[in-house]
């Protein structure tokens, strides 16, 4: 599937309903609140930190994920499933390895888990993808809402 398919599938699927998680109301705040100080407007953009990432590592920063746009582009298109392998709390792994963000989203587990299930019911059921853009799927895409 082309990317910019991606792009426009995961935009125009974002119909809302009263009770849907979104990007402004429920993660946008919850973002700004545990995420934007190392994503924020001053994080290089994903191609600047994939060329020096040690650099940024040691600056604290990761790949800018500002805004609704920048965030998605790390759920469908161009760093497929990136956001859930990070935040993911291993029980969808192998190995059982939480990523290596997952202990950002709260002080405990229990927090961690509310803020974890957050993010999953804004991606969607059947959407948190922890494979790379190869391995996804039409119907996998589909599933993904990420509600603006």
């Amino acid at each position: 599937m082309r990317p910019s398919l991606i792009l426009l599938a995961l935009l125009t699927s974002t119909t809302a309903f009263a009770d849907e998680v979104t990007y402004r109301n429920d993660i946008r705040p919850l973002w700004q609140e545990k995420c934007i100080a190392c994503h924020g407007e001053a994080a290089p953009s994903l191609a600047e930190y994939d060329e020096n990432k040690e650099k940024y590592k040691q600056l604290s920063l990761g790949p800018r994920m500002n805004d609704y746009a920048n965030l998605i582009a790390f759920v469908g298109w161009p760093d497929t499933g990136a956001l859930m392998r990070r935040l993911d709390d291993g029980t969808n792994t192998k190995d059982r390895k939480p990523g290596n963000m997952y202990e950002n989203l709260g002080a405990d587990e229990a927090e961690r888990q509310k803020n974890l299930a957050l993010f999953k019911a804004w991606v969607g059921e059947g959407g948190w993808f922890l494979g790379k853009f190869k391995e996804l799927d039409k119907a996998t895409l589909m599933k993904m809402k990420v509600a603006e």
